[in-house]
C-alpha cells in the first residue's frame, strides 16, 4: 500500500482484511510523532525530540533517513528539547516528570536534575548547562551535571519559557510565550532585559550563523520574525505556512531546518519562505476520527483538528490543518459542527464556518470518546472518572452510568441505544437505565467504537484487529488484522507520566478512533503510523465469505447502499498546509 517508511517499524505488516473490506490509507504515514526540539549532533545529523512518543530520532538532512536514538521505552518519558555539549553529550529536558537527562556519546543515561518544574528550553554554553520552565512564573536555571550542587536561579517570572539560545552578544535569549515577548539575560545573572514585544506567538528564539535573531511562531501560519539587533531593531516577517512551528537549527552552511509540534516532519525553510521537505509531515496521532455529511474527514490530532486530503497539490503529506486546538482527543461531526473532547478536561463545540468555539463542559477527568445524538446533545466517555455523561443542548450534564473501569469510546445505534468500549475491562458494553450490560467480553484492549447496520465494530488495540459483533446474535468476526495502532511491535509498554503536572498536560494515552462513513465505509485512526485508514466494502465478486452473502452496508449490484447519503466516489477528502 506504501513504500514510505513509517514510525511503526520498517518490517511491520500491512493492514489487511480477509472478509468484506478493501483497506486504503487516506494519507501517507508520518515518520515522527510530532517534532519538538531539534539540534545538530557531532555526527552532522539533526536530532529531533518527540514529546508525544517519548523518543528522540536522528535525521540525515541529505537523505531524510530517520533512526531512533532514544527509544520510547527507555528512561526518558517526554523529551521536549535537547542540546549538545562540546564533549558530544546530549542533554534532554523531560517535560512532564520534570527531569533533565544527560546521554553520553556511548549511550549511557544520567539524571542531571529532578528539581526543575516543566523543563523545556535548554542550552549548552561551553561546559555550562541552562534550562528554563514552561509555566507561569517559571524560572531560568543553571544546572551542574557533574554534581556541583542545586540548580542556580538566574531569573524568575517567565510567562511560559521555551526554546532559547546564546546570542552573539553572550546573552541567553528566550521567549515568553504568553506575553509575546523575547527577553535576554547574561549567563552570569543580573537583571533580564526586554528585547522585543508584540512578537507573534513566540515559541523559539534562534540565531543563524550570521548572528541574525529569528523568532518562530507556534501559530497556524508558520510565521518567522527576523529582528535586527545591531541597528534600528527593525523586523521582517516570513510566513512559511508550516502550522505549529516548534524549533529550528542551522547547519554549517547556514541552512535553516524547522520542526513542528503539530504535524511532525523536518523542513528546510529558506529566508524567502520557500520550503523543502526533508522528513514529510503528517498526523501526530490521529486519535478520534469523524466525517461530516459532505464527506470531509476530520481527525482529533492532539494539537489540532486535521484531516486527510489527497487532492491538494500544495500538501505533499496529504493532511490539512483545519484549526489548532490544544489536546484534542475525541471528535464527532453533526450539522456542520465539530464536537471535541480535550485532555484538559473540556468538551467543546467548534464551528468551522465561523471559526468559533463554545465550551460545553470543563473540569472533567480525561474525557475521550464523544458521540452526537441525532436529536441533539452529546454523549461523552469520561475515561478518568469511569463515567458516561450526557450533555444537553443547554450544557446540562447528566451521569448516564458510573463505576465503569476505563470507558474509552461511545457509539449510538439507530434506535439511540448507547454502547461503550472499555479497554481495561476488555469489553463492549450497552448502557441501559444506568446499568452496563455486556455485549462482548474477553477482548484485547478495545477502543474505537462505531455501529454500522446491525453490527458494532471495535478496534482491539492489543491484538491490532478490527472486530465486528452482531447485535442480534452476539457472534464475533475478525474483519481486519495487522492494524498499525498503539505502540510499534517490540516496544515494551510502560507507565505514562501523570496527565497533568503544574497545570500543564502530560503525554496522552493513545486512542485508536473508529467511525462509520458514507458508502457503508469505516474510518480508523491508525495512530501507530499517523494515518487514517478507510475500509470500503468489497464488491460481492471479491467477498471471500462466499457468493450471495452481501454484508450490511455493502453496495448492491447497482452501486447504491442502503441508508447511505453518499457513495464512496462522492466522498470528499481534504489536504494540508
Amino acid at each position: 500500500m506504501t513504500d514510505r517508511p513509517s514510525r511503526y517499524g520498517r518490517t511491520a505488516s500491512e493492514p489487511r482484511s480477509r472478509t468484506r473490506w478493501e483497506v486504503q490509507r487516506l494519507n501517507t504515514p508520518n515518520a515522527l510523532w510530532g517534532s519538538n526540539g531539534v539540534a545538530f549532533g557531532p555526527d552532522g545529523r539533526l536530532y529531533a525530540a518527540q514529546f508525544l512518543a517519548g523518543r528522540i530520532s536522528a535525521v540525515d538532512p541529505a537523505t531524510g533517513d530517520v533512526e531512533t536514538v532514544v527509544p520510547m521505552d527507555g528512561p526518558v518519558q517526554s523529551p521536549d528539547d535537547l542540546a549538545f555539549a562540546p564533549d558530544g553529550s546530549m542533554y534532554i529536558t523531560d517535560l512532564v516528570p520534570g527531569r533533565v537527562w544527560r546521554r553520553s556519546p556511548q549511550g549511557a543515561y544520567t539524571l542531571v536534575s529532578d528539581e526543575v518544574k516543566v523543563p523545556n528550553g535548554i542550552a549548552c554554553v561551553g561546559d555550562r548547562l541552562f534550562v528554563n520552565e514552561m509555566r507561569m512564573n517559571g524560572r531560568l536555571l543553571e544546572l551542574f551535571p557533574d554534581g556541583g550542587g542545586s540548580p542556580r536561579v538566574l531569573t524568575e517570572g517567565l510567562a511560559l519559557g521555551n526554546a532559547m539560545q546564546l546570542g552573539p552578544d553572550g546573552h541567553l535569549y528566550y521567549p515568553h510565550m504568553v506575553t509575546g515577548q523575547v527577553w535576554r539575560i547574561s549567563p552570569h545573572g543580573g537583571e533580564p532585559e526586554l528585547v522585543a514585544e508584540d512578537v507573534h506567538e513566540p515559541v523559539a528564539v534562534r540565531f543563524d550563523r550570521g548572528g541574525v535573531m529569528l523568532v518562530l511562531s507556534r501559530g497556524r501560519a508558520g510565521i518567522v520574525t527576523r529582528v535586527d539587533l545591531h541597528g534600528t531593531g527593525s523586523r521582517s516577517v516570513v510566513t512559511s505556512g508550516l502550522a505549529g512551528l516548534d524549533n529550528a537549527a542551522f547547519d554549517a552552511e547556514n541552512r535553516m531546518f524547522v520542526s513542528s509540534f503539530a504535524s511532525g516532519g523536518i523542513t528546510e525553510l529558506h529566508p524567502d519562505g520557500r520550503t523543502r521537505e526533508i522528513v514529510p509531515r503528517g498526523l501526530d496521532g490521529p486519535f478520534g476520527v469523524t466525517v461530516d455529511l459532505a464527506g470531509t474527514v476530520y481527525a482529533a490530532d492532539h494539537y489540532r483538528v486535521a484531516g486527510p486530503d489527497s487532492r491538494a497539490a500544495d500538501a505533499p503529506d496529504g493532511v490539512t490543518t483545519h484549526v489548532l486546538r490544544p489536546f484534542a482527543h475525541g471528535i464527532s461531526a453533526q450539522d456542520g459542527l465539530l464536537h471535541l473532547t480535550s485532555q484538559y478536561g473540556e468538551v467543546t463545540t467548534y464551528d468551522p464556518a465561523h471559526g468559533t468555539t463554545r465550551v460545553r463542559a470543563s473540569g472533567l477527568r480525561q474525557p475521550t470518546g464523544i458521540a452526537a445524538r441525532p436529536g441533539g446533545g452529546l454523549i461523552v466517555a469520561e475515561t478518568g472518572a469511569g463515567r458516561l455523561l450526557a450533555l444537553a443542548d443547554d450544557d446540562t450534564v447528566t451521569v448516564l452510568a458510573e463505576g465503569l473501569d476505563h470507558p474509552v469510546d461511545v457509539a449510538l445505534d439507530g434506535e439511540g441505544r448507547c454502547f461503550v468500549s472499555d479497554d481495561q475491562l476488555g469489553a463492549v458494553l450497552r448502557i441501559e437505565d444506568g446499568r452496563a450490560i455486556t455485549v462482548a467480553d474477553g477482548l484485547d484492549a478495545p477502543q474505537g467504537l462505531t455501529v454500522l447496520g446491525d453490527e458494532v465494530f471495535t478496534v482491539e488495540t492489543g491484538s491490532r484487529r478490527l472486530l465486528a459483533i452482531s447485535l442480534t446474535t452476539g457472534e464475533h468476526r475478525i474483519d481486519a488484522e495487522d492494524l498499525p495502532v498503539g505502540l510499534p511491535p517490540g516496544t515494551a509498554r510502560r507507565t505514562r507520566p501523570a496527565l497533568f503536572t503544574h497545570g500543564m498536560p502530560g503525554v496522552p494515552d493513545p486512542f485508536a478512533g473508529l467511525a462509520a462513513a458514507p458508502g457503508g465505509c469505516l474510518l480508523l485512526s491508525a495512530n501507530g503510523e499517523g494515518t487514517v485508514l478507510r475500509l470500503s466494502p468489497r464488491s460481492p465478486r471479491t467477498d471471500t465469505r462466499g457468493a450471495g452473502q452481501r454484508p450490511a452496508g455493502e453496495p448492491r449490484e447497482d452501486g447504491s447502499v442502503e441508508g447511505s447519503p453518499l457513495s464512496p466516489s462522492t466522498e470528499r477528502i481534504h489536504h494540508d498546509q
